[in-house]
């Protein structure tokens, strides 16, 4: 590849291109400063113009990585013209969903590894944490409506994302048949997380095939 053909303007961008085309495949540890300098056709210092060390690389990928996991999930959760409980059940889909097509992505995301870098850029205990936020206030909203049980939020939030963090993780990591069961597998554990924090006697408007057993007054 000739090296004028990219314009300094745009070759930050076309690094990280790079660099998400690169882990869509391989590990992130596979991932070099010489493969974007290869695959451009970029002198080294050119890169460092724009990151000055794979951990600067890293740190990106992981903002802008959050920024495509949050834009896949958080808007189901913000849609009010859906039943709430719709909401979770699509929510959760879509999460299990995206580390299924990003699987070296999401362990970068959510993994232990690089969690000094993570825990630089990002909290789930800001307030602005879109993704993580956007399920605290949904479930907030079901406790103002009465849908959901009065309890901390935040608690509720960490045992629901906890428990599709640990679903996506088995489908992704190839554990037994998990991959071969796991729309069973979510569908039993939705119920069972929906059991935990559904208010008592209340009749919840759902479109799900399972919603009038699980929903109907008690």
């Amino acid at each position: 590849m000739i090296k004028n053909e990219y314009h300094h303007g745009n070759l930050k961008e076309e690094f990280l291109k790079i660099a998400f085309n690169f882990i869509a495949k391989e590990d992130i540890d596979k991932l070099t400063l010489k493969v974007l300098s290869d695959a451009t056709g970029t002198s080294r210092s050119a890169i460092y113009k724009h990151f000055k060390s794979k951990d600067a690389l890293i740190e990106k990928i992981i903002e802008d990585g959050f920024e495509q996991f949050d834009n896949s999930t958080s808007p189901i959760l913000k849609d009010k013209d859906k039943p709430l409980i719709d909401r979770f059940y699509f929510t959760g889909k879509e999460y299990i969903k995206f580390a299924k097509e990003n699987p070296n992505l999401y362990r970068l995301l959510f993994g232990k590894k690089y969690a000094y870098i993570r825990e630089k850029i990002i909290s789930i205990q800001d307030e602005d944490c879109s993704g993580f936020g956007a399920l605290k206030l949904a479930i907030q909203e079901g406790q103002e409506s009465g849908i959901l049980k009065n309890d901390d939020s935040y608690k509720q939030a960490i045992i629901i994302w906890s428990s599709l963090h640990g679903l996506s993780s088995l489908i992704i990591d190839g554990f037994m048949d998990v991959a071969e069961l796991y729309e069973k597998l979510y569908d039993d554990m939705f119920k069972t997380l929906l059991a935990g924090i559904i208010a008592n006697k209340v009749k919840l408007l759902s479109s799900l095939p399972f919603g009038d057993k699980l929903l109907k007054v008690k």
